[in-house]
């Protein structure tokens, strides 16, 4: 992105991505779908690295959701392992990059070695000051919701006090801004229960791209669409009186 670009709006503060599309990336190529998620995880890295490199703050992954459990139980056991395995194996390109990196979702319904290495990525990068990444995993955010109203409950919080802001400061990540970017690669048309509070006013960019086909160059013209939508918020601007 040239600097004449980055100056055509502001950057998103926070980018959401459907990473869609790893098992028809596969089968096209007469692969096992194990192959387009191995290959979708080189695709993340470049994306996280490049949006970094722009000074997007915060980046979500849709990684794992709570209803990928349904999937055949080799293909779910193998994603397990590469979550695990990537979180071990890759501190040095967060270090490099200085990226954060968060998780979104119920941590207690994951196998505990993957909450092992997902609380210890976290502890080891908490005081990297660029990106910060969230990785959703065994997200669903109906489950999200659930859960944050099960906190205010416990809290003996009043129904007739509770507020938008309330219920934002339950959900799993509070000090984190609303979605402002939300794009979904693999053609589909749909949030598939992916930050459904976060996105009420995110802009959306759809591409027929397939997760492990998109590029750092394609990511870098969907920033600049952003850049050129007129965003108003449920508001009309520049209205005279």
């Amino acid at each position: 992105m040239s600097a004449e670009e980055k100056e055509t709006g502001a950057l998103p503060r926070h980018v959401a991505i459907i990473m869609d599309g790893n098992g028809r990336w596969a089968k096209q190529r007469g692969l096992p779908r194990t192959a387009g998620h191995k290959e979708g995880l080189s695709s993340a890295k470049k994306i996280i690295a490049k949006a970094a490199e722009l000074g997007i703050k915060y980046v979500t992954l849709y990684t794992f959701s709570t209803e990928n459990w349904k999937r055949a139980q080799e293909e779910t056991g193998f994603l397990m392992g590469l979550i695990k395995g990537h979180l071990r194996a890759e501190f040095q390109f967060y270090k490099d990059n200085k990226i954060k990196i968060d998780h979104a979702g119920d941590l207690s319904g994951l196998p505990e070695d993957v909450q092992t290495e997902i609380i210890n990525a976290k502890k080891d990068t908490e005081h990297f000051t660029g990106t910060t990444c969230i990785l959703a995993i065994n997200y669903g955010s109906r489950d999200e919701i659930v859960r944050g109203i099960k906190k205010l409950i416990k809290s003996n919080v009043n129904p007739e006090q509770i507020t938008e802001e309330m219920i934002s400061k339950s959900l799993d990540n509070p000090q984190v801004p609303d979605v402002d970017l939300m794009i979904r690669t693999g053609g589909e048309e749909r949030l598939s229960n992916f930050l459904l509070w976060q996105c009420a006013y995110a802009e959306f960019i759809f591409t027929d791209t397939l997760w492990p086909d998109y590029t750092e160059e394609e990511f870098t013209q969907d920033i600049y669409k952003f850049q050129k939508r007129n965003r108003r918020f449920g508001g009309v601007p520049d209205q005279k009186k």
